[in-house]
């Protein structure tokens, strides 16, 4: 009886210990055979031992093995995700930029186009413009940023910095560096010479003249201490006219300025007008495929040329300044927007008259410019017959221009003008 008990037991030992290894066996076996009742048999002494795995048991094993590829699926895919963001990372940055940088093989065949200019190096100017410090800023427009700066041997010069998308670009620079250098034109600021580095923007660097910009005599700013009068007013209109037209309709491409302003305008010691900070970019080629381009460039000067007068007329500058004054002009109010410091109801009834033609000019540019229906040559020679009214030789040849102080008339003075014809400055 104890044999069959201890017998008994033995039996029943080694089910559990089957069961419990059918079980293991069962959650390592693949999901297709899991996923089916599985039905194990075992016959221990005619006793048939059946296992079944339920349908508890089996969506066990289904989460199981959900969550397992689930696991694996992040643990392959994040390393290829974060790959692949590197990777496209890496491609971005290596992708040309529109920037102002040049490519190192091409810098020394642009530094041979500028070979009858002074070579600057950058860091050079970047000394004389202390690191192009804002202080130092002279203009910031659509043609680039403008510096003043003072070079090792003490001399002032005023530094252009240019915007270039690419190495055409450059070498359009270069080319109309040249071509201006070469004219040396009176009235456009002497060019001493450029810097083209591989890794900064073209920089093109102007004598500095010295009695600043027709900005700051017009609105009185800092270090200015003398008032332009209305003769020198029209003479600086006049030279300036002068040299757009010159550039436009005498240089083959012809070059434009595209973003006239005052303060692109300094004046010599003896008040004559010097023109820089050209869009050096915006001159067209010579493809007859593009003809509106050169069109809309010239019909930007000529507009901004006009803004330009009402600003010595009015002795105003700001954005308002073509709308405001182009409403009082057209009803006949001129004289409440002309600048107080030119005494216009002090002075004599053809200086007045010369003040209204100017406006008059003025307003035809803005309205007229950029239709085409006004070329730069037209405005030049209009200014150009104007400022002979102005100009009589006395003392032997030398050139004055009557002011509110003198005490003859204009009439007396025209009348003796039409007696001398002699006198009378040719163009």
């Amino acid at each position: 009886m104890r044999m069959d008990s201890l017998l008994m037991l033995r039996m029943l030992v080694m089910e559990f210990v089957v069961l419990a290894l059918m079980a293991l066996l069962a959650m390592a076996m693949p999901m297709d055979l899991a996923a089916s009742n599985l039905v194990l048999r075992m016959d221990v002494k005619s006793m048939v031992v059946v296992v079944i795995l339920n349908n508890v048991v089996r969506r066990n094993l289904l989460s199981l093995q959900a969550y397992i590829d689930e696991y694996t699926l992040q643990r392959v895919l994040a390393p290829l995700f974060i790959i692949a963001s590197l990777v496209g990372l890496f491609c971005i940055l290596k992708r040309p930029i529109k920037q102002t940088t040049l490519n190192s093989s091409h810098t020394n065949a642009l530094l041979q186009k500028a070979c009858r200019t002074r070579l600057f190096t950058y860091h050079e100017l970047q000394q004389a413009t202390r690191g192009f410090e804002d202080n130092a800023k002279l203009v910031d427009s659509r043609n680039g940023a403008i510096f003043a700066g003072v070079l090792g041997d003490g001399s002032r010069v005023v530094v252009h910095r240019l915007q270039c998308e690419n190495k055409a670009d450059v070498m359009n620079v270069l080319s109309q560096i040249e071509v201006l250098y070469v004219l040396a034109h009176k009235h456009v600021a002497h060019i001493l010479g450029c810097c083209i580095d591989p890794d900064n923007p073209p920089l093109v660097v102007y004598e500095h003249p010295d009695n600043d910009t027709l900005e700051k005599h017009l609105h009185h700013q800092k270090g200015i201490k003398q008032t332009l009068d209305w003769y020198r007013r029209l003479k600086i209109a006049t030279e300036t006219a002068s040299v757009l037209a010159f550039l436009q309709c005498e240089v083959s491409p012809p070059i434009f300025h595209n973003h006239l302003e005052s303060c692109h305008i300094f004046l010599d010691t003896n008040f004559s007008s010097k023109v820089l900070g050209f869009g050096l970019l915006s001159s067209p080629t010579e493809d007859k495929s593009h003809p509106l381009e050169a069109s809309s460039f010239h019909n930007n000067d000529v507009y901004d040329f006009g803004v330009v007068l009402l600003e010595m007329v009015t002795g105003l500058k700001n954005s308002d300044l073509p709308m405001v004054a182009l409403q009082k002009i057209r009803i006949g109010k001129l004289e409440e927007v002309v600048d107080p410091l030119l005494y216009y109801h002090e002075k004599p009834p053809q200086i007045k008259e010369q003040i209204e033609i100017v406006a008059d000019l003025a307003t035809r540019c803005l309205l007229f410019g950029r239709d085409g229906k006004l070329r730069m040559s037209d405005v030049s020679k209009e200014l150009t017959h104007l400022m002979k009214e102005n100009v009589v030789f006395v003392d032997g040849g030398s050139m004055r221009m009557p002011t509110i102080e003198e005490t003859f008339s204009n009439s007396s003075l025209l009348q003796m003008i039409s007696m001398s014809p002699d006198s009378i400055l040719a163009p």
